[in-house]
This record gives C-alpha cells, sequence and structure tokens, in this order.
C-alpha cells in the first residue's frame, strides 16, 4: 500500500507542478520561454520526486513507465494494476488542486484547458499525435530503463539523467501535443476540463493513453533485446 501511496503522492506532485506552470506561462509558440519553463518544471519534478519516492515505489508516477518496467519483468501484474490506478487518481487530484486554487485565486488559465494534451497544433491529426507520443515515450522509456539497469552504474545520479530527459521530450514535444508521454498526467487534466465544460481535450484524451503505451511496450522490447544481445 505504501507503493502506491507513493505513487498518488508523486503523480499529484508532477500534475500539479507541471500543468500548474504550463496554465500560467502558457505555450505559445511566440513565447519560447514559456516552453522552456513547463518543461522543466516537468523534468525537476521527476528529479525531486525520484529522491523523495524512489526508494519506496521506484518513482514511476507514470503508466507507460509502468508498463516499461512490467514487460521488463521488474514488477507484477497486480502491482502494475495498483501503481496505474494509484498515478490516475494522483493525477485527477493534482488537477482539481490546481483547478481550486485557480478558482480562489482569480487566476486566468492561458492555456485554456487544466495544461490538458491536445491535437490543435498537428492540424488535428490522430496519426501525427500517436506518432509524436510514440516516439517520446519510447526516448524516455528507453532511457530509464537503461539507467535504472544493474549494468548501468549511474548510482545517485539516476534521476537526475531521467528528470532531464523529461525535459529534453518536453522542449519539442511541447509544441506539437503538449508532451504527455504520460497517460495519468493528460487523464487528470482532460477530466478537469471536460467538467468545467471543455470537452475536446476528453475527446482527444484516446491519443495520449495509446500512443505512450505503444511506445513503453516498443522501448521495453527493444531494451530486452539490447540487453540480450550485449549479454
Amino acid at each position: 500500500m505504501k507503493k502506491y501511496i507513493a505513487e498518488f503522492i508523486g503523480t499529484l506532485t508532477l500534475v500539479l507542478i507541471g500543468c500548474g506552470t504550463a496554465m500560467l506561462v502558457g505555450c505559445d509558440a511566440a513565447n519560447g520561454s514559456g516552453y522552456i519553463l513547463t518543461a522543466f518544471a516537468f523534468g525537476l519534478t521527476i528529479v525531486g520526486m525520484a529522491y523523495c519516492i524512489g526508494n519506496i515505489s521506484g518513482c514511476h508516477i507514470n503508466p507507460a513507465v509502468s508498463l516499461g518496467v512490467l514487460l521488463s519483468g521488474g514488477m507484477s501484474v497486480s502491482d502494475f494494476i495498483g501503481y496505474v490506478v494509484a498515478q490516475c487518481l494522483g493525477a485527477f487530484a493534482g488537477s482539481g488542486l490546481t483547478a481550486l486554487i485557480w478558482s480562489l485565486g482569480g487566476k486566468t488559465d492561458m492555456t485554456g484547458g487544466y495544461g490538458s494534451n491536445g491535437l490543435a497544433n498537428v492540424g488535428g491529426s490522430v496519426v501525427a499525435g500517436l506518432l509524436v507520443e510514440c516516439l517520446l515515450t519510447f526516448i524516455f522509456v528507453l532511457t530509464i530503463l537503461g539507467v535504472t539497469s544493474k549494468k548501468a552504474g549511474h548510482g545517485s545520479f539516476g534521476g537526475v539523467v531521467i528528470g532531464f530527459t523529461l525535459v529534453l521530450v518536453h522542449i519539442l514535444g511541447i509544441g506539437l501535443t503538449g508532451t504527455s508521454v504520460n497517460p495519468a498526467r493528460s487523464f487528470g487534466p482532460a477530466l478537469i476540463a471536460a467538467f468545467s465544460g471543455n470537452t475536446t481535450p476528453i475527446a482527444e484524451l484516446w491519443v495520449f493513453i495509446v500512443g505512450p503505451l505503444a511506445g513503453a511496450a516498443l522501448a521495453a522490447c527493444t531494451y530486452k533485446y539490447l540487453e540480450k544481445a550485449d549479454k
């Protein structure tokens, strides 16, 4: 149960800080600083959480990461289900807290959707959205599997590497899909946006579930192949 609580807290924090930053600074291509601030908000949250809850749950705080770990033989199916439920609940709670803070504080949501992901910047193309999310998640999860491998030898620097890899994929992905690479991170804001009358994010949510999960599965299979070939 402690692992699931840790995943709940970690995902809540990721959504609260990452999506909250996106809501404050906006992600307009004309304002590149908004890209960088949002990218670092997500990445640095991962760094902090890695050293906070990493020794308890592994700090997945992402169903795609959990899927990669599952397919690599690093966790049981029952734990995978528990992690995903905790992550989705944490994302919903994080988005709910963000909406509450904005409501009480009279803030304006510059993104218009509580930091949710969308296909508007790829012309509404489902294929483009799936491809972007699959590729970015592949890079992210492959890095995680490599860094956390017993042969990696990164020691206490693993969390930093993973966090800055998340920054990296956000720098490209924000202008395309808003960068999900995390189904739970997409689920929370989309659900809160739907409650607020904006149904576009929830209608497109499946893209940000299928794309990241496909990328994670591909990363797990690729890493297992490379690791086996190396042996």
